[in-house]
C-alpha cells in the first residue's frame, strides 16, 4: 500500500464535508457514462412487464383454464423453480406468477453490475485515487454510486407500476410490484457495494455477487417447490426455504391477492443494513485494499503459461467452471421433469399446447427438452461472451499490451480469446447433456430421453457460437460497446426465444432468435430449423471479426 493511497482521518472529514459540493458533478458523470446500459436495463425490464398481459391473455385462455394451470403446476413443484408463488388464477396474478421472478432478476443484475462498476471497478483503474486528492475525498463517490442506484432502482420500479397499471391493473397491487422490484434492485445494490470492499477486483467483487444473486434466486424457486398448495389448487404457502432469499420475501408479498406489505419493510431493512455495511466496511480499510486478499500465485509459472492460449484459460477457468455447473442443472431439471410431462398434457390440454408451441410443434415431452434447453444455448452464449468480454478488460487495463509486446500478433492474441470462448460453449453444452443423462436414469425411457437432449444441445452449439463471433466484431469495430453490447444481443434473443410463444408472437418472429431457430429433436426424427443460416452467420462474423483485427490498433479505456 502506497502512502499516497491512504487517506488521513482528516482528510476524510474535509471529504464530507466537501460532499454537497461535489455530488452534483459526479451523479452527472455517472449517469453520462451509464445512460446507454440503464436505458436497456431499464426499458428492457418496462417492457417485459408491459407484454405480460397480452401474453397470458392470448396463451393462457379464461379464468378456469388458469386455474387448471396453476393445479397442474402444484403437480409439478420442479417448475416453480423458475416461476413465482401462485397467488390466485387472475390476469393479474397470472402475470405476476410467470414474469415477477424475472423482473426481480434483472433489477438486481442491473443493481449489482452499478454498484461494482463505480466502487471497486473505478478503484482498481486507479481513477477513485485522483478523485480521493480532490476535494470529493472517498466519501463523495461512494454516496454518489448509492445515490445513482437508488434512482436507477426508483425509475425502474415507476416504469414496471405504469406497464401493470396501462393494462388496467388494480393500483394497490401495480404499486407493490414496482416497490417490489425497486427494493429488491436495492438489496443487490448493497451486495455489490459490500462485495466491493471485500473482494480485491472488480471480478471478484461481481463474481461474488452474482453467484449470491444466482443462489437465493434458487433458494426461492426451491422454497415455492416445497410449499404447500391450498385445498382450491390456485395459492400456494412457501416453505421457509423461501424466507432466506430477498426474491422469496418479493413474492410473499402477494401483489393482487393479499398485497402485504411486512415483506417489503423486511427487503428496505436489509438494503439499508448491506449499504450501512458497505460504508463501515469502506471506513475500516485503505484505497486499493480489501478484506478478502488475492492468492498469491505460484513461485514459479507453469509452463502452459508460456503462451497467450494458456494465459487466457488461465484467466477464464473460473467462469467457465460457473457456467458449466449452470448447464449440468439445467440438463438434471430438464429430464427431471420428463417423467411428468404425459400428466401434463392429459391434465390440461391448453398447458400441452404452450409447451408444444415453446417447443416448435413438438409432442409434449420433446417440447419440453427444446425449451429447457434453449435456457442451455443461452448460458453457453454467456460463457462466451463473457470470455470475449475479458478481452476488452485487458485491453482497457493495459495487460493486452504487455501480452503483444512480447511478439503476439493482433490476430493470434484475439484468437486466443475466440478459442477458449468456443471450447466455453462447447463444454457448457456437453454439461448439459451429461445432467440430462444423469437425470434420466430415474425415467423408464432414459435412452429416449438422452437422444432428444443430445440433439438439442447440439443444435445450441450454433446459435452461442454466433453470439460469440458477434461479440468479437463488437470488439475489433466498436471496442467501448464490447460489454453493454455483447450481452445486450444475447438477452434480446434470449428474451424472444424463452417469452415469444407466451406473449403471442407468431413462429415468424420468434425465429428471428438464433436460439428458437436451432436445429432441435421432434417426435419423428430432427428438425433443421435455421441451422444453415446460423453456421454461416458464425463462420461469418468470426472470419471477419479476425480479419479486420489485423488493422486494428488497442484501444484505451473510455
Amino acid at each position: 500500500m502506497t502512502e499516497a493511497s491512504v487517506v488521513p482521518r482528516a482528510d476524510a472529514t474535509r471529504a464530507a464535508t466537501a460532499t454537497p459540493r461535489t455530488l452534483g458533478p459526479l451523479l452527472r458523470q455517472r449517469l453520462r457514462r451509464d445512460r446507454t446500459q440503464l436505458i436497456l436495463w431499464i426499458g428492457g425490464t418496462a417492457a417485459l412487464a408491459l407484454a405480460g398481459y397480452p401474453g397470458v391473455q392470448q396463451s393462457y385462455g379464461d379464468e378456469q383454464e388458469r386455474a387448471a394451470l396453476l393445479a397442474t403446476v402444484m403437480a409439478n413443484p420442479v417448475i416453480l423453480l423458475f416461476r413465482g408463488l401462485p397467488s390466485g388464477a387472475s390476469d393479474d396474478q397470472m402475470v405476476v406468477f410467470l414474469l415477477l421472478p424475472w423482473l426481480l432478476i434483472l433489477a438486481a443484475m442491473m443493481s449489482t453490475f452499478l454498484a461494482v462498476r463505480h466502487t471497486r471497478g473505478d478503484e482498481e483503474d486507479g481513477r477513485l485515487e485522483l478523485l480521493s486528492a480532490t476535494p470529493a475525498g472517498r466519501w463523495t463517490p461512494t454516496i454518489a454510486t448509492v445515490i445513482h442506484g437508488a434512482v436507477a432502482n426508483v425509475v425502474l420500479g415507476i416504469l414496471v407500476s405504469i406497464a401493470f397499471l396501462a393494462n388496467g391493473a388494480a393500483i394497490p397491487g401495480a404499486v407493490l410490484v414496482g416497490a417490489s422490484c425497486t427494493l429488491v434492485g436495492l438489496v443487490f445494490l448493497g451486495v455489490g457495494l459490500t462485495a466491493a470492499q471485500l473482494m480485491a477486483t472488480a471480478r471478484g467483487a461481481n463474481s461474488l455477487s452474482t453467484w449470491l444473486l444466482l443462489g437465493t434466486f434458487v433458494l426461492a424457486g426451491i422454497g415455492n417447490a416445497l410449499g404447500t398448495p391450498s385445498d382450491d389448487l390456485t395459492h400456494l404457502e412457501s416453505s421457509w426455504l423461501t424466507w432466506v432469499s430477498p426474491f422469496g420475501w418479493a413474492e410473499n408479498t402477494r401483489a393482487f391477492d393479499a398485497d402485504a406489505w411486512g415483506p417489503a419493510v423486511l427487503l428496505a431493512v436489509v438494503a439499508a443494513a448491506l449499504i450501512a455495511s458497505a460504508l463501515v466496511l469502506q471506513s475500516r480499510r485503505d484505497l486499493g485494499g480489501s478484506f478478502v486478499p488475492e492468492r498469491p500465485g505460484r513461485a514459479k509459472a507453469p509452463a502452459t503459461l508460456a503462451s497467450n492460449l494458456g494465459l487466457v484459460v488461465r484467466l477464464a477457468r473460473g467462469s467457465i467452471v460457473g457456467w458449466v455447473i449452470g448447464g449440468l442443472i439445467v440438463g438434471l431439471i430438464t429430464t427431471a421433469l420428463g417423467s411428468a410431462v404425459n400428466e401434463i398434457g392429459s391434465a390440461n390440454p391448453a398447458v400441452a399446447a404452450v409447451l408444444e408451441k415453446l417447443g416448435g410443434g413438438s409432442d409434449l415431452q420433446v417440447g419440453v427438452i427444446v425449451v429447457f434447453f434453449i435456457l442451455l444455448g443461452i448460458l453457453a452464449a454467456c460463457a462466451g461472451v463473457q470470455t470475449i468480454a475479458r478481452a476488452r478488460q485487458d485491453e482497457a487495463h493495459g495487460t493486452a499490451e504487455i501480452v503483444r509486446g512480447a511478439s503476439v500478433p493482433r490476430v493470434r492474441w484475439l484468437g486466443g480469446y475466440l478459442v477458449v470462448a468456443l471450447i466455453a460453449v462447447a463444454l457448457t453444452v456437453a454439461a448439459g447433456v451429461a445432467g440430462a443423462a444423469l437425470g434420466s436414469t430415474s425415467t423408464g425411457n432414459g435412452a429416449a430421453l438422452v437422444r432428444e437432449a443430445a440433439i438439442a444441445g447440439a443444435g445450441q452449439l450454433l446459435p452461442a457460437a454466433l453470439f460469440v463471433g458477434l461479440t468479437a466484431l463488437v470488439f475489433v469495430l466498436m471496442p467501448r460497446l464490447t460489454i453493454p453490447l455483447g450481452w445486450t444481443l444475447v438477452m434480446l434473443a434470449a428474451s424472444i426465444a424463452l417469452f415469444g410463444p407466451l406473449f403471442g408472437m407468431d413462429e415468424k418472429a420468434t425465429k428471428v432468435s438464433p436460439f428458437a431457430s436451432a436445429m432441435a429433436p421432434t417426435a419423428d426424427g430432427v428438425e433443421l430449423g435455421g441451422f444453415w443460416w446460423i453456421a454461416l452467420a458464425a463462420v461469418a462474423v468470426v472470419t471477419a471479426a479476425l480479419a479486420l483485427m489485423r488493422g486494428r490498433e488497442l484501444a484505451g479505456d473510455g
